[in-house]
């Protein structure tokens, strides 16, 4: 299989038909299962695979083993994308340990009931390491990144780390990583954004090691300057900071009229010198992407139509994401629409003020039905206030 240094196999595999990953975020090019062999006095394979993709799986650590037997299985995340081989692999080599943390022994018999892996399994604390040989793994406790069980490795004899879902991103595998922040991007946002301190905590535990590699469970291999960029917009997201100055604006739109309004805002704010105006339809366009932009600009405009005495159903759903991704120290202006009783507002409103260091930015625009030429002023003197 794909040598990642001499002593290191890439053994993961593409699913090419997973358009709908974690059953809410698409993948239109498919998604990849990451998963390497470190070859050396002992074996340890670093974690299994997806269902799906379990015998495409076997058969690359086959070639990769070429007659020989793993001594350990590395279970970085207990996620059922990752981990769904385990029992198989243990039945597979029966003298085989299965190294995790605590809390993955814990969560263990959650996914294979009626398996009695306890006698296999060797657990591992922040900074206990395995010798295979040449190279030595250093064990690093990553609770909440995104899940309690986390934990990531180090490899000091190659310089690598194996970085669980940390710096993954959607689709298959691509060893040119040239493309990398978009999907990223969205990925860490909907995946990771809620947990920023513990990615942080991570972040800060990774600088004192010198990394030549990072190997992710999902995505290509980073190095060099990808690698390096990828370290800086890390620390961007992970402090939730503005990684792009401009604005974006989510429109959810009942019959056209508040997203005509939306086109005509951003012909306005690019008029007024804004450096970059985003723009998305909740109706219509990626929800997963539309959480990426919330998080990428400083700020952001909301418009929606009123709707059953409160906010058309696309904007509350795309607000209620924010609020569960923890959406915070952003400044946001709003629009509403309604023919006879405006009411976006009013729900959209308690909504963001509920987050973190989110601050509304006045004044709130009112449309009524089709956009005029009086409410022109209106959304004039919002595109200042939001730029200000």
């Amino acid at each position: 299989m794909n040598p990642i240094t001499p002593d290191i196999r890439y053994i993961g595999v593409d699913d090419p038909e997973q358009h709908l990953f974690e059953s809410q975020y698409v993948t239109p090019e498919g998604m990849c299962y990451n998963s390497y062999v470190i070859l050396d006095d002992k074996i340890a394979v670093m974690d299994t695979s997806d269902s799906h993709t379990l015998d495409a799986w076997k058969h690359n650590l086959a070639a990769a083993l070429d007659g020989r037997q793993p001594d350990y299985l590395i279970v970085h995340h207990l996620e059922p994308d990752h981990a769904s081989g385990i029992a198989e692999l243990c039945n597979l080599y029966h003298n085989m340990q299965v190294v995790c943390s605590a809390k993955a022994k814990q969560m263990m018999p959650q996914y294979f009931e009626g398996n009695d892996l306890d006698a296999r399994i060797l657990t591992v604390k922040e900074g206990d390491t395995l010798s295979l040989g040449r190279h030595t793994l250093h064990f690093i406790m990553a609770p909440m990144v995104h899940w309690p069980e986390v934990m990531v490795t180090y490899d000091q004899a190659d310089r690598v780390l194996f970085s669980a879902d940390g710096f993954g991103k959607f689709g298959v595998y691509d060893a040119d990583p040239d493309d990398w922040a978009c999907e990223a991007r969205r990925y860490y946002f909907n995946i990771c954004g809620k947990y920023g301190t513990p990615v942080s905590t991570l972040l800060k535990k990774a600088a004192a090691l010198d990394i030549q590699k990072i190997l992710p469970l999902h995505g290509p291999i980073l190095e060099g300057e990808k690698m390096a960029e990828a370290l800086r917009l890390y620390t961007i997201w992970s402090a939730y900071d503005v990684e792009t100055e401009g604005v974006f604006i989510a429109h959810a739109s009942i019959h056209g009229n508040t997203a005509a309004a939306a086109q005509r805002l951003v012909e306005i704010l690019k008029a007024k010198g804004c450096p970059k105006v985003a723009i998305t339809d909740l109706c219509r366009d990626d929800l997963g992407e539309a959480i990426e932009d919330a998080f990428r600009y400083g700020k952001m405009i909301c418009m929606a139509s009123s709707y059953d005495a409160g906010v058309f159903p696309p904007m509350y759903d795309f607000l209620h994401h924010l609020d569960i991704k923890a959406y915070q120290r952003r400044r946001v202006a709003l629009v509403e629409n309604g023919s006879w009783a405006p009411s976006a507002a009013k729900t959209m409103r308690p909504m963001l003020e509920a987050m973190k260091q989110v601050e509304i930015v006045e004044p709130i625009v009112t449309l009524r039905g089709r956009m005029k030429d009086t409410d022109i002023p209106q959304l004039e003197a919002l595109a200042d206030a939001i730029l200000s």
